[in-house]
């Protein structure tokens, strides 16, 4: 096993944020993965295009506050992540 899924395999079951390529930021609870997509449940896939709001202060918010889930489930492929950290990793 590669040392980045066992890595996500320590994460499964936590919150997690994930910054993509794109301009959205992704956070959830991590169910899976396999080599294409992460699996998230209760999802909030956050688009930084409608709203002023900066990657760092989304992120600081739902430290605070909480996720307010839009989603489900939701797959995000692996091509598009420049990052994954566990929520309570986050230094606010």
């Amino acid at each position: 096993m590669s040392e980045d899924s066992q890595y996500l395999e320590q994460l499964t079951g936590k919150t997690v944020v994930v910054d993509l390529s794109s301009l959205y930021v992704i956070a959830g609870t991590l169910i899976g993965q396999d080599q294409h997509y992460l699996f998230l449940e209760n999802a909030d896939v956050h688009d930084l295009r409608d709203t002023t709001t900066t990657r760092e202060t989304y992120v600081h918010k739902i430290g605070l506050h909480g996720i307010a889930a839009n989603r489900e489930r939701a797959l995000v492929s692996r091509r598009e992540v420049v990052s994954l950290s566990a929520l309570e990793d986050i230094v606010h």
